[in-house]
């Protein structure tokens, strides 16, 4: 088969689309023939290497993948051949005392399928079954494969850990980025009213497209400043950060008193100034969330299939061009997601 793959960290020109042996699924493990991959920031992280990331090479990224059931292990019950399926890609032991609680993404042993272990964006991938959902018959494999990873990310962010209540004020940053949008669409879905930034006018109409009440250009004007101003000086009750450093000072000067910072990731660095002082007098709290549990997955993706959340997809492109999607990601090109084709189905 055809897959991507890197057999060293570096810059993008480390990627390749050449042939990888055909995985064979263990007992527990479905055999899926990808029709569509779609990339996340995560694939950048791993592709440029992480610190106590040891990678089997070469490694295969992706963690997020649609398609159709060839072959299952014999201790496969849920899927059979020619099943319609996408990856959900946070593994889990299922026997520690978080996961015998329910709290699976808190597993002592969970991982990401395409950053800890070999990934699927490749014409054929081996995936557990507890990896798997169903994805109903219509539904397109570019949605398929865009939505899982970011749309339980942010699901659980806003409604699990920072326990989202309608009527309360939420700032969206990156709201043109996968987990971003669908933070912006769950918001005004919970009834939230929505403040969103993103770098460019363009993106800000998408952003309101989706469901922001508010928006603001963070390359034209400070966001702390603006939503002291379009808040009366209050502050919003909940910032959705998953930018890091850079954003981090002034999404704790962006909430009102007894507000929360809900992050999922630090793309611009891991270690901003706490804030302590700013914290401990206005009664802030800081949240970490991770993926989603799989009631939580199956929650959000109903609302995918069925309408009325939709992943935004800028750009698909045949596999052999993941470099140029990874190229997207980083300069920050578009809207949503970026969505990577085997080249034998692109073709067609």
């Amino acid at each position: 088969m055809k897959a991507v793959q890197f057999s060293e960290h570096g810059d993008r020109d480390v990627i390749d689309y050449d042939e990888f042996p055909d995985p064979t699924p263990d007992r527990d493990e479905v055999l899926v023939d990808v029709k569509a991959g779609a990339l996340n920031h995560l694939d950048i992280w791993t592709r440029r290497g992480l610190p106590g990331l040891d990678l089997e090479m070469p490694h295969i990224p992706g963690s997020d993948g649609a398609g159709v059931v060839l072959e299952v292990g014999e201790d496969v019950t849920r899927f059979e051949p020619g099943d319609r399926v996408a990856v959900s890609a946070g593994a889990y032991c299922g026997k520690c005392e978080f996961c015998r609680d329910g709290e699976y993404t808190m597993c002592v042993k969970y991982h990401i399928i395409g950053e800890h272990v070999r990934g699927v964006h490749s014409e054929k991938a081996a995936v557990p079954e507890q990896n798997l959902v169903e994805v109903p018959t219509g539904v397109e494999w570019e949605t398929a494969a865009a939505a899982p990873l970011v749309f339980q990310t942010a699901w659980r962010m806003l409604l699990n850990r920072g326990g989202l209540d309608p009527g309360e004020k939420v700032l969206v940053l990156g709201a043109s980025g996968g987990v971003g949008h669908a933070a912006v669409q769950i918001a005004d879905y919970a009834g939230a009213e929505v403040y969103a930034t993103a770098s460019t006018d363009e993106k800000l109409e998408y952003a309101e497209e989706v469901g922001a009440d508010y928006t603001i250009n963070y390359e034209e004007d400070d966001f702390a400043s603006e939503i002291r101003d379009l808040t009366g000086k209050r502050g919003v009750d909940m910032v959705v950060d998953h930018v890091g450093e850079a954003t981090y000072p002034d999404s704790l000067k962006s909430l009102a008193k007894g507000g929360r910072i809900v992050t999922c990731g630090a793309t611009t660095g891991p270690n901003p100034g706490a804030g302590l002082n700013r914290i401990f007098w206005n009664q802030l709290s800081v949240i970490g969330s991770t993926m989603g549990n799989p009631g939580e997955v199956d929650d959000v993706l109903e609302l995918v299939w069925d309408g009325p959340f939709e992943p935004r997809i800028r750009e698909v492109l045949p596999m052999s061009e993941t470099a140029r999607a990874h190229e997207m990601l980083e300069e920050r090109e578009g809207f949503g997601k970026v969505v990577v084709v085997p080249d034998s189905e692109y073709d067609r």
